[in-house]
């Protein structure tokens, strides 16, 4: 898999990642524990997608 294939991979991850996690913050009932495992996953694809661009450029 190319850096670029990969960027747009993790990227669709972190757009479903982000609509899953409004999604949640809409719920009266939601889980701050897992609303907090979410967003944490969510900073580490962004990171990650970070690191990729840095090495393509």
């Amino acid at each position: 898999m190319t850096i670029e294939a990969r960027i747009r991979e993790l990227g669709n991850r972190h757009r479903s990642l982000d609509e899953t996690i409004q999604q949640e913050m809409r719920r009266p009932s939601a889980d701050p524990t897992h609303l907090r495992e979410m967003k944490q996953r969510k900073l580490r694809l962004k990171e990650e997608i970070s690191s990729l661009e840095a090495r393509a450029h």
